[in-house]
């Protein structure tokens, strides 16, 4: 199966990605089979080739959810929504899940003028009047 992905270049911490499709199962440093383009994410600049693109698409390749989200906010594949690139695991969403439901619990006290000024008047500590 044919993917769209991108294959690192660059110097170590100063990132520059090819956009590249190979077969899914073969390491993005080896051979591919075409460069579809270039994304330096320092400067947010990025050069395709949309024929290209649109052809392997066409054809049936694949396009990862990175690549996915690059072409859909240079406006190069027509989407209504980006892909999630975070996938969180069953346990993870389980556990982030029991923690929201307390919050959810908790009501905010609720408080109106009317019992304000009642709530003052009992709070207040009694004034000792000496009589002369």
């Amino acid at each position: 199966m044919l993917t769209i992905r991108f294959s690192r270049i660059g110097k170590r911490k100063h990132p520059f990605y090819r956009i590249i499709i190979s077969e899914k199962h073969k390491d993005t440093q080896g051979r591919y089979l075409e460069l579809l383009g270039h994304y330096n994410p320092f400067t947010k600049e990025a050069i395709f080739k949309k024929e290209r693109i649109h052809h392997w698409v066409g054809v049936g390749a694949d396009i990862s959810d990175s690549v996915f989200n690059l072409l859909v906010t240079h406006k190069v594949i027509e989407s209504d929504k980006k892909r999630r690139v975070v996938h969180i695991s069953e346990k993870r969403r389980a556990k982030l899940s029991q923690k929201e439901q307390p919050q959810a619990e908790q009501k905010p006290v609720e408080t109106s003028n009317e019992t304000a000024p009642a709530e003052s008047e009992k709070s207040a500590p009694p004034q000792e009047t000496k009589e002369a």
